[in-house]
């Protein structure tokens, strides 16, 4: 946690602040995110993109892929974005830091793990996460991550313990897990969609078990605005959440097929099919959150799993990081 928010504040003297949020033709404002990854975990907001929601809301979106949380959060900080996605971990790093400059979580989108565990042995039918982990070897993520420490979590209440009876390897890094697992490495690695529904189709290992379900609800991915970029531009930020929601909406009632037509030009190279099997995947888990408002029961889990892991040197309070107001306020508006 200490080397991440050292990471953050350092990055900042490398980045240029710029205006939060840029005037449009026509009224329009260019709203600046900046996402960890770019991922079908996250389509309902490429969906709403793609169904002109946000445009309805006169508003258009540059998107950016920061490549991890805490780049994200250096871009939040320094001005460089205006708002920013990712776990809300990176956020409250900086809480826990003692910064005075605190970023607002204002919506979820995601409410558990999007990883799924792939075995090299077909187990679907058989798989059991005591009996089945006990004495082997998985690939789950960098050490310090939230997937490693949701893994570690959902582990530890199995009674499994890293170096005892199960072994975690950490050494991989994440672009490069399935690679590695391909090649020989460990008897089980986590891998998102579409990737994990493709390994399995190729005939190279077997989906035995969803991360999301085992550990319950958490707050995986969320939106991060600065409190004065959330006061300055409240209509903003409500027109936003309205888009994304009823992206959420349609991507959850809609047969995936369908759905997955819209996401083709956001990823190249990934085909229909695979991408409806990943909806269809991410569907079953009820991985997205309809209203986008955390909870604090959820919020509490991801302290726990955090805390678990030995990287949260104090837990904090839910409002000194959350505002609820506006995601609840937005959903009553559109489904209340």
């Amino acid at each position: 946690m200490k080397k991440l928010f050292i990471a953050i504040l350092s990055s900042l003297f490398f980045l240029l602040p710029l205006s939060a949020c840029r005037g449009g033709d026509g009224g329009i404002k260019t709203v600046r995110v900046n996402e960890v990854t770019h991922s079908v975990f996250y389509a309902p907001m490429y969906i709403a993109d793609a169904l002109g929601y946000f445009e309805e809301e006169n508003i258009a979106v540059e998107l950016t892929n920061g490549g991890g949380a805490d780049a994200v959060m250096a871009a939040v900080l320094s001005g460089s974005c205006d708002i920013g996605f990712c776990g809300p971990e990176a956020a409250l790093y900086v809480l826990v830091g003692g910064s005075n400059n605190v970023p607002t979580v204002f919506g979820q989108l995601t409410k558990r793990d999007g990883s799924f565990l792939v075995s090299r042995t077909d187990e679907r039918d058989a798989f059991d996460w005591t009996k089945s982990l006990t004495g082997k070897e998985i690939l789950a993520g960098r050490k310090g991550g939230v997937p490693a420490m949701t893994f570690e979590y959902i582990l530890n209440e199995h009674g499994l313990f890293d170096g005892q009876n199960v072994t975690m390897n950490y050494d991989i890094n994440f672009n490069y897990m399935t690679a590695a697992f391909e090649s020989g490495t460990a008897d089980y690695c986590t891998m998102f969609e579409p990737v994990a529904s493709e390994y399995e189709a190729q005939g190279k290992g077997y989906v035995v078990a969803s991360v999301g379900e085992a550990s319950g609800e958490v707050p995986y991915t969320c939106y991060i605005a600065r409190e004065n970029y959330i006061a300055d531009h409240e209509e903003t930020i409500e027109g936003f959440l309205r888009a994304i929601m009823k992206g959420i909406d349609y991507t959850i009632e809609t047969d995936s097929a369908q759905a997955a037509k819209l996401l083709v030009p956001y990823f190249d190279g990934t085909g229909e099919d695979s991408l409806k099997v990943s909806l269809d995947s991410y569907k079953a888990v009820d991985a997205w959150q309809r209203d986008m408002t955390m909870t604090e029961d959820a919020f509490g889990r991801l302290q726990d799993i955090i805390a678990n892991a030995g990287e949260l040197e104090r837990r904090v309070d839910f409002a000194d990081l959350v505002n609820t107001d506006y995601s609840s306020a937005v959903y009553d508006s559109l489904f209340g």
